[in-house]
């Protein structure tokens, strides 16, 4: 057993506690202790852009988490969920689509008493996190950590994709984080030379070498130690042995949307019957813990394709591909050094809708389960997967035990709000319209799933249930806000305590439209100019100039 102190205390290494790091630690006079469940990230698969489906296998490093089974979802199985478990978080395994969301998706935020949330003042962190292949303008930055790149398009059918979207009447857009949110197009990447740039690489590994901050992998946090509702520090089990750190400033949590709630309830502070039932004692009755829970579900079109130039695990599908490692092995190039979700776009689901509430990930391959139906993968097809980008219905997380080994209890309860199946079997609609252009005419063989003969509403829900999949974006579970269901302030505290942040997607009050990973980066961003800069309180120089500009 050992005791040491420092001035911050990080829990988690993932896309928020490396940036936090990274910033806290740019003041030599401030000590940072980073604390990381998984081990380090020293897999080459990591660097691989093509290789990240290996991460839905990993057990080292992956959470590998299990929703509750719901009797009318995937035949009543369980549904994987995800989530990174090394340094870099969920940014080490994801898939590197770099995507902001909607600029009405922040002032949503504002308008719901988060001051300081609005688009206007998240964009000079989005582009001060950035150093994207474009260059500067008004949307993005060309001199941050976190090198942002363009597609480059490997496989046929993603230009079929985006010529069909034409034809479908939908217009193309050039740049999702720019001007135009709207339309079909290619996705940018978090991708630097070939390889991945996840937030380890880009803002971790270049912090690690300074003597302010010290990184601890495979240290396992049990709980947060409080005070009279002060943040000490926390308890850690680390090789077997049990270690305390003292926090002098703040205790800094960036677990992530499961692992952040479960640690508070842990420590004693969530619902009070709640902790109660488990033996844990009370340091804050905040029943908002856990709920909230907010996930873009996915569904999708499957089509046998007659040309079969997309990616299979077939036998002979796989030896193709031995030129085109070899060629990434020699020069970093070819399909290895890109992601497979190239193409996509945001569209609306009916005329009615003002904002685009879909998205799309088109893939050259039968893609269901996690990419785990192999199956499925074996044969040659494409995928057109949908997903409700603002869904309406809420989950819960809840503790099985006060054990934290256990994992937490994920229920998602899709589709509670009947607005998000019309919004699902809408987007399924469209999806099908694209795939039924002229573009696709050489390619379209059968319709795999749902099945050219499942037309009716309940026939069609049921079917999008039956392959009912996820697009790994958890967020809500400790949300920002002043309600009586909030967990922190829009400075991030956590209400009722002193001396204790939570940092990362859990604290959106609602679900940003598009992948969360470049957000929960400029939360990170924003939320260490607030502790750096306190009477700023984040709207800085940074955010004052904008709102100038404009």
């Amino acid at each position: 057993m050992s005791t040491q102190s420092f001035d911050y205390i990080i829990i988690g290494a993932g896309s928020a506690g490396s940036v936090m790091a990274n910033r806290l630690s740019e003041d030599s006079g401030k000590s940072v202790l980073l604390l990381e469940a998984g081990p380090a990230d020293k897999s080459p698969m990591i660097k691989i852009p093509g290789a990240f489906a290996y991460f839905m296998y990993s057990k080292k490093y992956n959470w590998r988490y299990e929703a509750e089974p719901v009797s009318d979802i995937r035949n009543g199985e369980t549904m994987f969920c995800p989530r990174g478990k090394t340094l870099g978080g969920s940014s080490a395994i994801n898939a590197m689509v770099y995507i902001r969301g909607h600029q009405s998706d922040y002032d949503h935020w504002e308008a719901l008493g988060n001051e300081g949330w609005g688009y206007n003042q998240m964009l000079p962190y989005f582009k001060k996190s950035e150093t994207n292949e474009r260059g500067a303008d008004q949307y993005h930055g060309d001199k941050g950590p976190l090198y942002v790149s363009n597609t480059h398009n490997t496989y046929p059918l993603n230009a079929c994709f985006l010529s069909a979207s034409q034809q479908a009447g939908y217009p193309i857009s050039e740049d999702f984080n720019g001007a135009q949110f709207e339309g079909a197009g290619y996705f940018q990447f978090t991708i630097q030379d070939g390889e991945r740039c996840g937030v380890s690489r880009a803002f971790l590994k270049p912090a690690m070498t300074r003597p302010s901050l010290v990184v601890e992998c495979e240290a396992f946090v049990n709980r947060i130690i409080f005070d009279n509702k002060v943040a000490q520090g926390v308890e850690y089990v680390q090789n077997g042995q049990t270690h305390y750190a003292k926090a002098n400033d703040e205790v800094i949590l960036c677990g992530g949307a499961f692992n952040s709630p479960q640690t508070l309830m842990l420590s004693g502070i969530g619902a009070k019957e709640e902790l109660e039932q488990h033996g844990i004692d009370v340091v804050a009755n905040l029943p908002g813990v856990g709920k909230n829970l907010q996930e873009h579900v996915d569904a999708c079109v499957l089509v046998e394709s007659r040309k079969k130039d997309g990616f299979t695990i077939s036998p002979s599908g796989l030896l193709k591909t031995l030129p085109d490692t070899l060629k990434y092995l020699t020069s970093k190039k070819g399909n290895l050094a890109n992601s497979l979700t190239q193409a996509g776009a945001f569209l609306k689901s009916s005329p009615e809708v003002e904002v685009p509430d879909i998205q799309m990930h088109f893939v050259p391959l039968l893609f269901d389960d996690c990419g785990r139906d192999l199956g499925l993968l074996s044969r040659h097809g494409y995928s057109l997967h949908v997903c409700v980008l603002r869904p309406k219905s809420r989950g819960k997380l809840s503790l099985k035990s006060a054990n934290p080994r256990e994992p937490i209890k994920i229920d998602f309860n899709f589709f509670s709000h009947p607005e998000d199946a019309t919004v699902m079997l809408n987007g399924i609609r469209v999806a099908r319209k694209i795939l039924a252009t002229e573009a696709f005419d050489e390619h379209r063989g059968e319709e795999i799933h749902p099945g050219k003969d499942v037309e009716s509403d309940e026939a069609l829900l049921q079917k999008c249930k039956d392959k009912l999949g996820l697009v790994y974006h958890p967020v809500g579970t400790c949300k920002m806000g002043n309600d009586p269901m909030a967990v922190v302030d829009s400075e991030l505290r956590v209400h009722g305590v002193e001396k204790l942040r939570v940092i990362d997607a859990s604290v959106m009050p609602t679900l940003v439209s598009g992948n969360t990973n470049a957000p929960v980066i400029v939360i990170a961003e924003k939320a260490a100019d607030m502790i750096l800069n306190p009477l700023n309180k984040a709207e800085s120089i940074l955010g004052k100039t904008t709102e100038k500009e404009a």
